[in-house]
């Protein structure tokens, strides 16, 4: 049996559900998820991708995906699907996110059309990450945070808002995702120490305001990043009926430091020199240039933390070898 749309979802996209079909399409760890496919008044066909969960975290969930893809989507509208709406399901528990479709197709049968922008994955970054994130609301200045908490895997991240890089990724991510690690798997001492240290010690040594400047001489500024930009969540395909463009999808955005979007790109690579020398071409490294690689590996931390939050098992070797190694360079602060 053909599942069936739910009124919430008709509503919230302007459907007449007599010319609207739903059908299951690809999968997803976290929610089941479709394909919809309906006809205007002009008959011109129109396609929507809908995700559904149960339970309060589907909620928190498709909210900050919702939020998260219409941030990148609003500064390069051709990196990402435009999401329309999310919300409470009406004809059962749960909530539910109505995007673009997206047609992802393997990169050997895709080719460029007259219709796409014609960039790389590169220029499509560079620019995300060389666009200053818009002041909060409530606020008389740039911020790092996010409107929304958004979920990286099944993590809730708190994106409560701090002026201060330093802070931001010491308290909302490092400190935080401690929280959960051991929520999930048992109090810990010796990792308990080290996200301490390191967090009390190394951030401020590698990220104090003053200190980390961007190519250019200025202050880091926040910028909108993916959150969890590894190959799985990268592809090439059409966008509604644009053009083939490369694209990704299941963001987990906030207002950050440009360079923490390498942490998990570096952690599970997928993108090739070519791709970073291109990136870095159009959007030089920031300062201090000679401390770059131990700053992603400052961000690397915090997915290996949140995957052993989420899976357990090795990831806890992983995080404690990188904090180990800073420690053991950055330990006394200097």
């Amino acid at each position: 049996m053909a599942p069936k749309i739910d009124p919430t979802i008709l509503k919230a996209l302007l459907l007449d559900a007599a010319n609207t079909s739903i059908a299951s399409h690809g999968g997803s760890g976290f929610a089941s998820t479709f394909k919809i496919t309906s006809k205007d008044n002009d008959r011109e066909e129109k396609l929507f991708f809908v995700k559904q969960g149960k339970g309060r975290e589907s909620e928190i969930m498709f909210a900050g995906e919702h939020t998260s893809l219409n941030a990148i989507h609003s500064i390069v509208s051709s990196l990402c699907p435009r999401s329309y709406a999310h919300g409470l399901l009406s004809s059962t528990t749960g909530a539910f996110l109505a995007t673009d479709f997206l047609n992802l197709s393997p990169p050997s049968s895709s080719s460029p059309s007259s219709s796409s922008s014609g960039l790389s994955l590169a220029q499509k970054l560079a620019r995300l990450h060389s666009t200053p994130a818009p002041i909060p609301d409530g606020y008389d200045k740039p911020m790092f945070g996010f409107p929304v908490p958004t979920c990286c895997g099944d993590t809730q991240q708190d994106n409560s808002f701090k002026s201060s890089w330093a802070e931001f990724y010491a308290d909302n991510r490092l400190r935080h995702i401690l929280k959960s690690a051991e929520k999930n798997n048992g109090k810990d001492s010796e990792l308990s120490n080290l996200v301490e240290n390191t967090a009390s010690v190394v951030v401020p040594r590698l990220l104090r305001d003053g200190h980390l400047k961007t190519s250019s001489g200025g202050d880091v500024v926040p910028v909108v990043v993916h959150g969890d930009l590894w190959s799985g969540n990268h592809g090439v395909g059409t966008i509604g009926k644009g053009g083939v463009e490369e694209v990704v999808f299941d963001p987990s955005c906030s207002y950050s430091h440009s360079e923490f979007e390498w942490g998990i790109m570096r952690m599970f690579g997928g993108f090739g020199g070519s791709f970073e020398r291109e990136y870095y071409e159009l959007k030089g490294k920031d300062e201090p240039i000679e401390e770059w690689d131990d700053r992603v590996k400052l961000y690397e931390l915090y997915h290996h933390l949140n995957h052993y939050s989420i899976f357990g098992g090795g990831y806890r070797g992983g995080a404690v070898r990188i904090m180990e190694e800073l420690a053991r360079k950055y330990g006394d602060g200097e």
